[in-house]
């Protein structure tokens, strides 16, 4: 284990936190701050499930049932259920998702994102988002079948947004729940390299953005009022963040709210963003004036808009492809009580990140894997959960 405020080929901005209000005012009940590094060796990787087709997600349904649904590329939904996987799928989509997913070549098509109502429990709602036969972003509602709860109803299916994708890459795909109750969609850029589009620092599309939707107000969404360029000219409705060139998992804080962001980088930075949960929205993260905090572009007119610099980079010495996670709230794993888990495809290196009590950011590396990590997931106790791409789900678990 090391720490990379004086690792010699890694850039850690030690930035102040922007702690947010609601956290400064529960700081005497939520932990929000630890000066000690967690230590690799109090940490295994246990393995719950196994031999799954190019796994991208894992999350839970917050219906006390305590099952995950893990998430594959090629468009099927499976469920875990104490170790067990579900003999059929939840959910079978492999006939609607691009053809380049049902391959084995590489593609950032197919199913890429799953998240479930916060009603789930009552109405039986959750939301995906794939890329289409065309190749473009869909975002679509389901629902389970009535009387059931291992199987989603594939004909229920009804398409709430849609995006062009002018490229077969950098289509983002997350989607996630926040805790004011909006549905946040993460775009790309849209591909190709560089950004040839212009589409991070282009408000008028949404590309290169992170969207923020009220799918319950109307039919098939509404703004929400205060959406930061709400009867603003300059930006598009739907817009909360943008400067984005392929964020690849964000994840809320489930006890402050705050937001993390990871945002792919182009030829040399990888880069994690936060993003406290007072913000009113409207930030810029840069792409494709900066790569990192390094200058990228001539594109650096911000229109007076103020880049939001990353509180973590680092380069490709170290990885290719960074995957974000989500911070440990769990029981099981005190020594990661506050940590901000995230990994690298390439690499498989997995970091932890925390603020001290001067809310300055420190890093490090808790874990060197063998594995592709193409994302992290947490169950209904707040136990943390990481991906292989090759075919298995593994838990933070504590060492003997």
């Amino acid at each position: 284990m090391r720490l990379f405020g004086i690792a010699l080929l890694l850039v850690c901005a030690c930035l102040q936190g922007n702690l947010s209000a609601a956290a400064q005012e529960n700081a005497a009940d939520t932990l929000i701050t630890r000066e000690n590094a967690p230590s690799g060796r109090n940490i295994k990787l246990t393995t719950i499930a196994s031999d799954f087709n190019r796994p991208l997600f894992a999350t839970h349904a917050s219906d006390g049932s305590g099952r995950l649904f893990v998430v594959e590329q090629s468009g099927q939904i499976w469920i875990v259920r104490a170790g067990d996987k579900s003999i059929h799928p939840f959910l079978d989509v492999s006939g609607l998702v691009s053809p380049s997913a049902l391959t084995d070549w590489h593609t950032e098509q197919g199913l890429l994102g799953l998240a479930f109502h916060p009603d789930y429990a009552g109405n039986g709602v959750f939301f995906i988002n794939y890329t289409d036969l065309a190749g473009d972003t869909v975002v679509a509602r389901y629902q389970v079948r009535p009387g059931q709860t291992q199987r989603a109803d594939p004909d229920s299916g009804q398409i709430i947004f849609k995006q062009n994708q002018p490229y077969a890459t950098h289509n983002g795909g997350h989607i996630e729940f926040g805790p004011d109750g909006y549905l946040y969609i993460a775009l790309g850029d849209g591909g190709s390299a560089d950004d040839p589009l212009g589409s991070g620092q282009n408000r008028q599309t949404l590309l290169g953005s992170i969207l923020r939707i009220d799918v319950d107000s109307a039919s098939p969404y509404a703004i929400p009022a205060d959406n930061p360029f709400v009867n603003d000219e300059t930006g598009r409705d739907e817009i909360w963040s943008f400067g984005w060139r392929n964020p690849w998992r964000f994840s809320f804080d489930r006890a402050t709210g705050d937001m993390y962001i990871a945002d792919v980088g182009q030829n040399q930075w990888e880069e994690v963003n936060f993003e406290s949960a007072s913000s009113e929205g409207g930030k810029n993260y840069g792409w494709n004036a900066f790569e990192g905090q390094s200058p990228f572009s001539d594109n650096r007119t911000s229109q007076g808009f103020d880049f939001v610099d990353p509180f973590f980079v680092y380069d490709h010495s170290l990885g290719c492809s960074v995957t974000g996670g989500t911070v440990y709230r769990g029981e099981a794993m005190p020594p990661l009580q506050v940590v901000y888990l995230f990994g690298d495809f390439c690499s498989g290196r997995i970091w932890a990140g925390w603020r001290d009590s001067s809310y300055n950011w420190n890093l490090a590396e808790i874990m060197n894997t063998e594995f592709e990590i193409s994302s992290f997931g947490e169950d209904e106790a707040g136990e943390v959960y990481v991906i292989d791409y090759a075919g298995a789900l593994y838990r933070f678990d504590p060492q003997a």
